[in-house]
C-alpha cells in the first residue's frame, strides 16, 4: 500500500506540493516526526531558503536518518529545489556546509554576469542529460517548468536527468536509481509539473 508523506523540517512550502499531490489523485501526508518518515513508501523532501540553515534544521529535527534509510533502501524519493540542494555533498553558500552526501559534488551561485539576472526566475526549457531515470525520462525536450533560485547543483558523478540553460548550462534535475530530485517546481509547472508528480506517486514502493 502506496504511503507519500511530504517531510517538514520548517524551509518548505509544504501545502502547495501536497495541494498539487491531491489535484493528481495522490494523498500526502505532512511530517516532521522521523519514525513517520521512516514508515513512507515515498518521500518528498521540498524546500525553499538556504542550504546551511535547511541542513542545519534537517539534521536537527532527525530527518536526515529516516532520508537516508530510504535513499540506502532505494525507495522512491523526490527532492524539490532545495530538496534537491541538500542531497549533494557541499553546498556553497554563505559558507562551505555539508549536505546528505548521496550525490557527489557541490552546490555553487550562479556567476555575476552582465545580462544574466539573479535569481534565475521564471518559465524556461529543458532538455535531457544522461541519466533520465524513471521520472524525468518522460519530459520532452523543450517543456516549460518553473524555476526560482540562485544556486543550481555541479554534479561530480553523471546523474544529470534534466539540464537548463541560462547563460550556461546547468542541472535541472537528478536521477539515480529510485531518487530523483528537480530544479524546478513541479507544484508550480501546471500540466507539466503535475504529469511528473503523478508519475512519480504511481512508482511501485
Amino acid at each position: 500500500m502506496k504511503d507519500l508523506v511530504i517531510l517538514d523540517y520548517g524551509m518548505g512550502n509544504l501545502r502547495s506540493v501536497q495541494k498539487a499531490f491531491a489535484h493528481v489523485g495522490c494523498e500526502a501526508a505532512i511530517t516532521a516526526d522521523p519514525d513517520r518518515a521512516a514508515r513512507a513508501t515515498h518521500l518528498v523532501l521540498p524546500g525553499v531558503g538556504a542550504f546551511g540553515d535547511a541542513i542545519k534544521a534537517l539534521r536537527g529535527s532527525g530527518l536526515d536518518q529516516p532520508i537516508m534509510a530510504h535513499l540506502n533502501a532505494d525507495r522512491p524519493f523526490l527532492g524539490i529545489c532545495l530538496g534537491l540542494h541538500l542531497l549533494f555533498e557541499r553546498g556553497l553558500e554563505d559558507g562551505d556546509h555539508r549536505g546528505l552526501g548521496w550525490f557527489g559534488g557541490e552546490v555553487v551561485r550562479f556567476p555575476d554576469r552582465a545580462g544574466l539576472i539573479v535569481p534565475h526566475m521564471g518559465w524556461n526549457t529543458v532538455a535531457h542529460g544522461p541519466a533520465p531515470g524513471e521520472v524525468f525520462g518522460s519530459v520532452a525536450e523543450g517543456t516549460h517548468f518553473y524555476f526560482v533560485h540562485s544556486y543550481h547543483a555541479r554534479p561530480a558523478e553523471p546523474v544529470s536527468a534534466l539540464t537548463c540553460d541560462y547563460g550556461d548550462g546547468f542541472v535541472a534535475a537528478v536521477s539515480r536509481g529510485r531518487c530523483h530530485a528537480a530544479q524546478f517546481h513541479p507544484e508550480k509547472s501546471q500540466a507539466a509539473g503535475l504529469a511528473l508528480l503523478a508519475l512519480f506517486c504511481g512508482l511501485k514502493a
